[in-house]
């Protein structure tokens, strides 16, 4: 089921005291005693409590709007913010807080606000409306305004627009970079992947040598590798083809600056844009396609380790079985055994597979090309593993003559794509032509019957 990407609140931000490229301390601080800092140095706590109010989600929102698109990481720098004005706001370390300060950020600090039919924090850019003037709030201005009666809504939309929404208690989360922790290249597949594919054809609008990717799916197509290489080349990074952090984090920063999300007149970031094919973790009860490809990963781990419990499980909904094998996984890699799988899992999962293939026992080394391959398998990749498939589809051609055929070439053509469809069809999984650890399974279960 798709979920919609809403900014969540940061647990803890990191501070640069002092400009971007000055050699300066960073701390990291809980996001509500940083908005407790900021809003001390810049606010007079004497100010009417709607202005205080208002100039207070303004602070959030800017942070938020920092974090939420990682401004500074994605120009590789290690820290969310500066302390400094003329960059962001002013934080001053140690300082002591306004009480009734800090009672209103209590309220406020996990409330922010949006524009239109945007979804990132919208970037509310504030002066103090006296020595320096803006397009954005006026602080001494605010103090006018809710001397006059306005609420601290009325005044936001006054100096941003009528078209704000508000999100009230929105969930505390330990934010973390938006690089999944390894390299996107061919056989990878989820919503990185399709977040890369929105991101570099919007990025083509104003780079034209960039090519358009025509499927915007979560598989890693030959079409993105030629958008990324073709970027690499723009940007003079080496080009590859695949997105390591470096290429992850310029697709990043160039993507924020061609739609001006660190900006007042933002194109923004649509619905569409943020929705997600897959949640971020899965856990006890859910359902989806992600489950058969845990449940073939644990249980080949489980197979050759006797710590892991070997169950059998539903390819459907993750259940007390599967709950078992991922805990018992979790214990036996040092991880928080929760039962939950999250990227961390996932990631570990994935290595402690490919070490088993890699190094399988002499006794099931002739069983070494019935092994899924790591990778997901589709139109247009050529190789060693595509003549593995291929293999296995011409066993099935000899025994049941019920797919359209397969020439064993070691490329995926339209032939192969046929017949895998034909047989995922088969049994009863969604048709893509995409060769998961779902597909794979069964496939070489019927080419050995």
């Amino acid at each position: 089921m798709a979920r919609i990407d809403y900014p969540t609140i940061p647990k803890n931000i990191t501070v640069h005291l002092g400009e971007p490229n000055e050699a300066a301390e960073n701390i990291t601080v809980s996001f509500r005693d940083y908005i407790k800092n900021v809003a001390s140095s810049e606010l007079y706590a004497n100010w009417p409590i709607d202005a205080l109010k208002a100039n207070i989600l303004a602070q959030i929102n800017f942070a938020l709007n920092r974090v939420y698109n990682e401004w500074y990481r994605s120009n590789g720098y290690n820290f969310d913010i500066t302390s400094l004005p003329n960059y962001d706001q002013t934080y001053i370390k140690d300082r002591e807080v306004y009480d009734t300060i800090s009672k209103l950020v209590d309220e406020l600090f996990n409330t922010y606000f949006t524009k239109g039919d945007q979804v990132q924090p919208f970037f509310a850019s504030y002066c103090d409306g006296k020595v320096v003037m803006c397009d954005g709030l006026s602080q001494w201005g605010s103090v006018e305004l809710a001397n006059q009666g306005k609420s601290f809504q009325e005044i936001l939309k006054y100096y941003y627009g009528d078209d704000l929404n508000f999100f009230y208690n929105a969930p505390l989360e330990d934010r973390t970079q938006s690089y999944p922790g390894y390299e996107v290249k061919e056989g990878i597949a989820g919503d990185m992947v399709l977040e890369l594919k929105r991101e570099l054809n919007r990025i083509s609008q104003n780079y034209p040598a960039i090519p358009i990717i025509e499927e915007e799916n979560i598989y890693f197509t030959k079409d993105l590798e030629d958008s990324i290489k073709a970027f690499q080349e723009v940007f003079n990074l080496n080009v590859t083809g695949v997105v390591d952090s470096a290429t992850w984090y310029k697709i990043k920063y160039v993507y924020n600056s061609v739609k001006k999300i660190s900006d007042i007149y933002s194109e923004g970031i649509s619905v569409e844009e943020a929705t997600k094919k897959y949640p971020s973790s899965l856990k006890y009860g859910d359902t989806g396609d992600y489950i058969n490809s845990l449940a073939y990963y644990l249980q080949a781990v489980a197979y050759f380790n006797p710590n892991i419990p070997y169950l059998e499980v539903s390819d459907e909904v993750f259940d007390d079985n599967l709950k078992t094998m991922v805990i018992a996984f979790q214990k036996d890699n040092g991880l928080d055994a929760d039962g939950v799988v999250d990227a961390t899992v996932w990631v570990k999962l994935k290595e402690v597979y490919k070490d088993i293939v890699d190094m399988l026992p002499f006794e099931y080394r002739e069983y070494e090309d019935l092994f899924f391959p790591g990778r997901y398998l589709l139109y247009g990749m050529r190789g060693e593993d595509v003549i593995r498939l291929q293999m296995l589809l011409y066993q099935i051609c000899i025994k049941t003559k019920s797919i359209p055929g397969v020439v064993i070439n070691g490329d995926f053509d339209e032939l192969t794509r046929e017949s895998v469809i034909d047989l995922q069809k088969r049994f009863g999984y969604e048709q893509t032509g995409v060769i998961n650890p779902a597909t794979w399974k069964s496939i070489v279960e019927l080419s050995r019957e």
